[in-house]
This record gives structure tokens, sequence and C-alpha cells, in this order.
């Protein structure tokens, strides 16, 4: 049903909902606002769509602003807000539009229940504590969620006979669950007991019938009761000279069956029906005093419950709610309720905080309860009328915790600064092992994305990958630190393992036999406190085996000096050659040559530099005593030329290469839709060349990646280079080290 001319009735509705629309509003409308909005509902008519009740949004906007001025206060932004945000939503109208015609504060808002519908949109449980902080974090302003909760009672009153029984019941769950809770807490009573009744006739029909028929056959003489209850009160406060109102107000059928299951009674055993409402008109600094006074009268005239007596005077409830309930036994031997409270309690009581109190901007110190406790001690009367200055209130109830969504639409609670691998780890702690990085609502991110409520994470993972000790700089939550570090740890002793293996060898080869109490000496003097720290620099790479060999024997020339064994200094030990075997592949036999036609050569390229064919290379023998290629201008080619000079070998490439090298391009440019398809699309055609893999992170306007291609060699890699910088907005092209 999309179809949004309105129908014969529709069209008297809206006209009758227009006029009483413009009279309530009429105080706080200014010259022109109401033909703009019809300008602009006309204009615009066309892309609007009925919702999946088939109700026409006008319609609906327009009863959910009436509900607003009636059960509120009329509120001149609010009601646009409310009014405009579906044409913003449609694309019909843009954003800044809507700033410049109407100003920044209604357009804050309608970014509000944008972002509101956005979260709709992704489909999530609803029926979780998550899902209503988070829905309080996206709505960021106070009136939002007060618009939302108003319309929730709009549309509920609309779709009381819907065919569509389940989709009914299905929002008659989410009122029951979230609205009428978060009615509650901003103290919106009234509101929050019609959707609490509402929600319990569409999910139970059949009992809210019985109860509401029960009712009405009792109306008569529940009134009678009342009548002779209050009665002789009446005359006992008139002689105190008070100025008074008093109210019978049967409870709310919610109520009645939340008592029957409570109870476990049927409805004729619930006596406690109706309660006894006095309000009394009195200046702000007697208001304890009096409600006390009517206090007294009332204990003196019926017997107490003190089992059952509230004070909320004394010490008033989180959300503002001020109130003595007593209850006593009355004629007829049955329980009778009494409310006590003023005409300023009253009002704060029917239409919640937001309808008559001023509200200046605070910061939460933790929850939503906390927040408004703290509203309550900067609450002031004001002048300037109802919602005046809610334009100043954030809903910053939830400002130390972010609310993320897996692809699949879970979501999960993190604190606030958490980062993508904190997501992984959250996830499961071998997804957090494993995480290389993930793709943010769409965009690749590296693991120290800081993430925000509302986006959708998907997490990338490498068997490869291990934890990192850096990575204790990048979580900020305990649950993902822990696990770091119990992965370090393990990996620890793995590395020390293997580290110990390597000491053994080459001991071994050097016939050399190992005397646990010399090698203690040797790893103190090393400088290591624990032998696990020792045997990991080994594995590392950190220390070198020929270094401690030296150090394990020179305790055998100070101490043993009996022995006849003769030892070699380092300076004096020369390596045994391990490329005897590939001497015939060179011209000169100090010069190692490398290549696809080269055997029996225990070689690879060093992952720090990343060599290809035609760089500048050298050799050198690690302590595994496999022969690693750097680049000459690799950065670590001088500490290494500097500390193990007796380990270098002089290298060059054989002849032309037929394999590909890895090489990393790091690229800044300009973050222009196309440009990564130009930029793929480039390395992709050129000959002798692949792309490998590219990751890119975007920031005010810029884009920086790094890209690894595959290349034969490196006039290939020029070559590319060249025509990477053609691309139009790529602003710089390096080879990375």
């Amino acid at each position: 049903m999309d179809s949004i001319d309105f129908m014969p009735d529709e069209r008297a509705e809206a006209l009758a909902l227009a006029g009483r629309l413009m009279r309530l509003m009429q105080p706080v409308t200014r010259p022109g606002d109401t033909s703009a909005v019809r300008r602009l509902l006309q204009a615009n008519a066309a892309t609007l769509r009925r919702d999946r009740f088939g109700l026409h949004p006008v319609l609906r906007h327009m009863h959910t602003a009436i509900l607003l001025a009636e059960r509120l206060s009329p509120d001149r932004n609010m009601a646009l807000a409310l009014m405009l945000y579906e044409y913003v939503r449609t694309g019909a109208v843009e954003r800044a539009q809507i700033s410049a015609d109407w100003g920044e504060d209604v357009a804050h808002m309608v970014d509000g229940l944008l972002n509101v519908a956005t979260l709709y949109s992704r489909k999530a449980a609803v029926e979780t504590d998550n899902f209503r902080k988070l829905l309080l974090t996206f709505a960021d302003d106070i009136r939002v969620i007060i618009i939302m909760i108003v319309d929730r009672l709009a549309l509920m009153q609309a779709i009381n006979h819907h065919p569509d029984a389940e989709a009914v019941r299905h929002v008659a769950a989410e009122a029951s669950y979230l609205y009428a809770p978060l009615a509650h807490r901003l103290g919106l009573y009234a509101i929050k007991g019609e959707l609490e009744d509402l929600a319990f006739k569409y999910s139970n029909r059949e009992m809210f019938t019985r109860i509401a028929r029960k009712l009405n056959q009792t109306k008569t003489h529940r009134e009678k009761y009342i009548a002779d209850f209050i009665e002789p009160v009446r005359r006992r406060l008139k002689a105190e000279g008070l100025n008074f109102e008093i109210k019978g107000r049967t409870k709310s059928i919610s109520s009645i069956w939340n008592k029957m299951k409570k109870q476990k009674n049927d409805l004729d055993e619930i006596y406690d029906l109706f309660a006894i409402r006095i309000i009394l008109d009195v200046p702000p600094e007697l208001e304890k005093n009096q409600c006390w006074l009517v206090y007294s009268i009332v204990t003196d005239m019926y017997r107490p419950n003190p089992a059952r007596m509230k004070d909320w005077i004394s010490i008033p409830k989180s959300n503002g709610y001020e109130s003595l309930h007593i209850t006593v036994y009355g004629p007829e031997e049955r329980w009778v309720e009494v409310q006590i409270r003023t005409r300023r309690m009253d009002l704060v009581a029917e239409k919640g905080l937001a309808a008559h109190w001023r509200y200046k901007g605070i910061k939460s110190e933790g929850g939503l309860d906390t927040w408004m406790n703290n509203v309550r001690d900067i609450l002031e009367a004001g002048a300037d009328g109802p919602l005046e200055l809610m334009k100043n209130m954030r809903m910053d109830v939830y400002d130390k915790e972010v609310f993320v969504f897996t692809p699949k639409g879970d979501l999960y609670k993190l604190p606030m600064g958490a980062t993508l691998l904190d997501f992984a780890f959250s996830i499961h702690s071998s997804v957090g092992s494993h995480c290389t990085g993930g793709r943010v609502n769409g965009k690749n991110q590296r693991l120290t994305y800081r993430l925000r409520s509302g986006d959708t994470v998907e997490i990338f993972t490498a068997q490869s990958q291990t934890p990192k000790t850096d990575w204790l700089n990048i979580a900020v939550t305990s649950k993902a630190r822990n696990k770091i570090r119990v992965a370090l740890k393990e990996l620890a002793g793995r590395r020390a393992e293997l580290g110990k293996e390597l000491l053994q060898r080459r001991f071994k080869n050097r016939k050399i036999d190992i005397d646990d109490p010399q090698l203690s000496r040797a790893i103190v003097k090393a400088g290591y406190k624990n032998i696990t720290d020792f045997y990991t620099a080994i594995a590392d790479e950190k220390l070198d085996v020929n270094d401690v060999i030296d150090l394990y024997t020179s305790f055998d020339r100070t101490d043993d000096t009996t022995s006849g064994s003769t030892h070699i200094s380092a300076s004096e030990y020369v390596m045994p050659d391990p490329l005897a075997d590939a001497e015939h592949t060179s011209q000169s036999s100090d010069i190692l040559v490398i290549g696809d036609n080269i055997k029996g050569i225990n070689y690879r390229m060093a992952r720090c530099c990343n060599p290809i064919f035609g760089d500048d290379v050298f050799g050198f023998v690690s302590s595994e005593g496999v022969i690693k290629i750097h680049r000459n201008d690799c950065p670590n080619a001088d500490n290494i030329r500097r500390n193990y000079p007796y380990r270098l070998i002089r290298t060059r490439w054989s002849g032309k290469n037929g394999s590909q090298f890895a090489a990393t391009l790091r690229i800044v440019g300009q973050d222009e839709l196309g440009i990564i398809t130009n930029l793929t699309s480039i390395i992709n055609k050129e000959k002798n060349s692949s792309l490998r893999s590219i990751s890119i992170d975007s920031n005010d306007g810029l884009f920086q990646g790094f890209v690894v291609v595959g290349v034969s060699d490196t006039s290939v890699l020029n070559q590319l280079i060249k025509k990477i910088k053609t691309v139009k907005g790529i602003k710089d092209v390096q080879r990375s080290k």
C-alpha cells in the first residue's frame, strides 16, 4: 500500500487535525511557520510512502504533534522536527535547507530522528539492554527520546483494529519493553500508563476486555464508595483552611492485571482498584509541612498500614517524582490508597520533568537513573515556557560506552575508546589472536581504529597472525589485554624452546658439552635475569649464538687452566663456508650468486626490506645457518655491518629472474570516488606485475594506503611507480622499506 494520496476520509481528518494543531501551537509559532510547512508538504508529497500499517505519514505526524502539545506542552522546534524529518529521510529536502530555513536546533533534532531510523533499519534485537542504551546514544537529544515515546503512543492508538495481528503484537512488545520504561524514567506517567494499557490490550485482548467489562459493571458502586470516602476528609481539610482538590482515580487495566498476577487472585479479590489523590495549592516553601499535615489528618480518620507507607517527598524518585503514598483501612473493610502531593508535584507526575522545568546541560556520571537524579539537583522554575531550554540537554547518559554491530546484526557493548582489536577479542579469543584488521561500515580499517556507536564491524583473520607486544598499547579492555598477555606468554615459551634448540645444535656442531652451571653464569653475564628471556633473545636473533659460545668458553679459559684444550676467540673464528657446494655458480669464491637456477643453497629474502631482482643486495648468515638477502639500503643494514661483519657475504643476482617478488608501495592521494579502482586497474594491466594486497586508511579528504605488488624486477617496479603517479588525485608514491 504505497499510495500517498489522501483518501476522502483522510482528507477530512487532515483538515480537522491541522486546525486543532494550529490552535494548540498558536502561542509558540512564528509568522509564516504554518504557510511554509504547508508549501513544503505540498511540494514534496509524492516522495512520501505509507508505513507498514498503511498509515499516512502526514496524519501520523500530526497526531504525534498534537499529543506532544496536549500531554506535555507546545514546542515549536519539536513539532517542526517531527513534521520535516520524513522529507530529509527520503532525500526530498537537504539537511542544510532545514538548518537554513528553520534553524540549527530543528536540524539537530532531525539528525537525531534520522539516526534512530538508521538504528531500526539494522534490525537488531530490540529486546536487549544494549539496544536501549544504543538508542539513547543515537538519539543524542532528550527531546528526540520524548518525540519517539509520544510517536509510539500515536501509532498504538492508530492500529487498534489493524488486521495484521502479528505486526500489532510486535509493536506492543516494543512499547512494553522499551518505550514504557523510558516514559517511566522521564516521569511521563500518564503516557507510560497508556502505553502499558494498549500493549496489554494488543497482546492479551481477551483478558483486557474481561477486566474492562468488570470495571464498567462496578463503576457506579465504585464512584459511590469514593464519594463516601472523600466527604469526611474534605470537611476536615476545609476546617484546617487548606486549598486543595480531591480526585478519585481508577487504576490502569495493566496495573490491575499485574496485581492479579502478583497476588495470584481473581479480579473480585483485588480491592485497591482505585486511588484517592489529594492535591494541595501551596507555596513551595510550605509544600512538605502541608503534605505531612494532610497525612496526619487522613491517618487520624482511617487506620493506616505502615508497611505500605511510601515517602517520596523526603527522598524523591530518581525521575523527579514526589508524593506521599499511604494505604488506609476504609469503609466496608477495604484498603484504599491515598496519594498526597502539591500542584507542582502533580504536574511533574502527570507530564514529567520535561513539561515544567528548565534543563541545563550536564554530563553523566553513570547510567540513566543517576543522570535523572542529577537533573533534579539543577531544576529551577522556568518563566520561559515548558521545554524551552531542553535544546541544551544532550543524552550523554552512556558516554562511556560504544555499541557496535556484527554484519549479522548482533549488538556488542564496549567501553568508550575501544579499538577494532578489542572488538575482535570480545567475539572470541581465537578471533582476536588471529586478527589482521577489519572492515568498518564498508571501509578497511587497522587494528588501532577506535570504534564509534553504530559501527558495523567485520573482522579479518589469518592463521599466520599472532599477538604482538605492541597490541597491549592498542587494546583498552581488560579482556583483550589479559588474552594478549596469555598468548604472548605462550608464544614466548615456544620461542624459548626454539632458541634452546638452536643453542644446543650449535654447541653440538662445535663439539662443546653444555654444563648447566657454566651456562647459567653466561646467562647472568649476558644480562638476562631468567633463562626464558635468554632463549627467546636467541630465537628472535637479538642475541648471537656465536657470542654466547664465546662467553661460555671464556669461563673455561679463566677457570680451567689445567686443561690442554685450545680455545679460539670470536675475532679469530672463521665460520665454515656453507656455500662450498655452490662454488660452481660463481666466478669468484667470495661472491654468492642467487637466482632461479641456483640449487643447494639455503637462502631467503629478508622481510625487513623485501629485496627484488635488480636491487643492490648482500647476504647475512643468520643463527639458523640460513643466508638472508638484504637490500644495501635496508633499515637494518648499518647495524648488521657494524656488529656482524664476519657474517656478511657479497651477493649478486644470476642473469634474468623468472619469478615475482613482493614489493610494498606507500601511496598518498585524495579520497575521491573511483581512485582506488583506477589504481588497481593500472597495477593489474601492467605486464609482469600483480596486485597482492591493499590497505587503505582515509582521513580529512586524504587517503594513505599500503599496496603490496608482485613484480619481476626493479625496472618493472619503477615503471609501475611512474604510471601510478599519473593517476589523477595521487599525490605521492614511494617504495616502503
